[in-house]
This record gives structure tokens, sequence and C-alpha cells, in this order.
């Protein structure tokens, strides 16, 4: 969220308490009483916003969160196939010397893939 969305969102809560209070007066509540339901009003849903945000938080739902994972996810998936395309178009010979490198090599294994 930028700056100015905050901002507008600010102004639009204050816009809201601004038509809560003439909603309660054209109910029939009096000035004090209005404003008090107004302001009760507007506290349950700050609070009822906050809630959920601490729930997407703390459950891992954001919306960067899970960006991240499924940008993660995505590019383990390509490079993970990359790998296994750039290790086929390997010589065996070449694919057995890689592996041997890297601790993965098994002799009695007759076809030496990751």
């Amino acid at each position: 969220m930028t700056k100015g969305q905050s901002l507008l969102l600010g102004l639009g809560v204050l816009a809201l308490g601004g038509v809560g209070y003439g909603i309660f007066r054209v109910g029939g509540a009096e000035g004090f009483s209005a404003g008090i339901a107004t302001s009760a009003l507007l506290m349950v849903l700050v609070v009822g916003w906050t809630a959920t945000y601490l729930f997407r938080a703390l459950t891992g739902g954001m919306t960067y969160m899970q960006q991240r994972r499924t940008y993660r996810e995505a590019y383990d998936a390509f490079t993970t196939e990359e790998l296994e395309r750039k290790f086929e178009a390997l010589s065996p010979a070449e694919q057995e010397r890689l592996l041997r490198e890297t601790g993965q090599f098994d002799p009695d294994d007759s076809n030496p893939t990751p």
C-alpha cells in the first residue's frame, strides 16, 4: 500500500464516521449519542479489520508472502527442469564424472541419473 493509498483510506474512514454520524442523527439519536454510536461502530470496524490482518499474518496468507511462495515454487521447478535438461545433454562419461564429483555416483546403478 502506498502512502497516497494510506491517506485515502484514512480520509475514507473519516468520511465514514461523518456519514455514520449523519445516519444516527437522522435515525433519531441526539448529537452526543450519535457521536458515541459512530465512534463505537468505527472502533468495531477497525478492530475487526486489524483482527483479519493479524489472522492473515499469522497464517501466512499475506499477499507478499503468497507471492514469494508462488515465485519460489515456479523458480525451483524451472531450475530443476533446466538442470535435468542440461544433465541429459551430457555424454554418459560426463554424467558419471559429474555424479562422482558431487558424491552421488552409485557404482551398482547401471543408469547414472540424479
